[in-house]
């Protein structure tokens, strides 16, 4: 009986010592660094948009739709950069416990975070309907703003109804869904750079196919480590309930 108490001590201990040895600090860190980056891009635009509207910039074709009606934007831009920034760091473990007595930055972080991204949501889809369409963009591209920024919307409020209920888990992934879509503009940047400098200024249809297929590939990275996630949890369960089972035996 003891031998066999040893033996699920062991176990678990090789278990969780292989675990932790897994996740170093470093690749805890990795996650959050590279959302950071890709962010970066859009936060440098965003801020550069923001000077260009308080500044007094000149007007032109390409920019009057701001200035005719600069809300929008004005609560955009801040909310998106606030949302890319602080959003990175809800994906490092350590940050979602919090000490006792006292809130995580996870939890703290997060009553920032989702009126923050339902702001930029709301107000990216206030100016997809309302400002005057570019030539550069055409219609596809505007279907696609309406139909991901309504999913990023969607998928806030199904983070917050999971969280409600204490579903930790849906709440986890439906938050990723929304954040996924909501830094795509980083991720369009890196996807558009390289066919401008391969192939030469990209047509309608073809911006418009490369700025949807970045909402696609960050959307199909985040059910990835989703689902990863998932596994890792049903395995985790699996393997203490199966310890447990031999110990509950012996015991008898």
């Amino acid at each position: 009986m003891n031998a066999s108490r040893k033996t699920a001590a062991v176990a678990i201990g090789s278990e969780t010592g292989e675990s932790s040895r897994r996740r170093s600090p470093r690749v805890r860190w990795l996650v959050p660094a590279a959302l950071i980056f890709v962010s970066l891009i859009p936060v440098f635009f965003g801020t550069a948009r923001l000077a260009e509207l308080t500044g007094g910039a000149e007007v032109t074709p390409a920019n009057h739709r701001f200035f005719d009606s600069p809300i929008p934007v004005l609560v955009h831009i801040p909310a998106a950069i606030v949302y890319s920034l602080v959003g990175a760091f809800q994906f490092v473990p350590s940050l979602r416990r919090g000490k006792r007595g006292k809130r995580s930055w996870h939890r703290l972080a997060g009553k920032v975070l989702i009126p923050a991204g339902l702001l930029v949501a709301l107000s990216g889809l206030w100016m997809a309907v309302f400002y005057d369409l570019p030539a550069s963009d055409g219609p596809l591209l505007l279907v696609f703003r309406l139909v991901f920024g309504s999913a990023m919307v969607a998928s806030i409020a199904m983070g917050i109804l999971a969280i409600r209920r204490r579903d930790f888990a849906a709440h986890g992934a439906w938050m990723a869904r929304g954040y996924a879509i909501g830094i795509a503009a980083g991720t369009q940047a890196l996807v558009s750079i390289p066919w401008l400098l391969l192939v030469g200024p990209a047509d309608v249809l073809t911006r418009a196919l490369l700025l949807g297929s970045a909402w696609v590939i960050n959307l199909a990275v985040a059910e990835y480590f989703i689902h990863r996630r998932a596994r890792r949890s049903a395995r985790k369960n699996h393997g203490s309930s199966s310890l447990a089972a031999p110990a509950a035996i012996t015991s008898l």
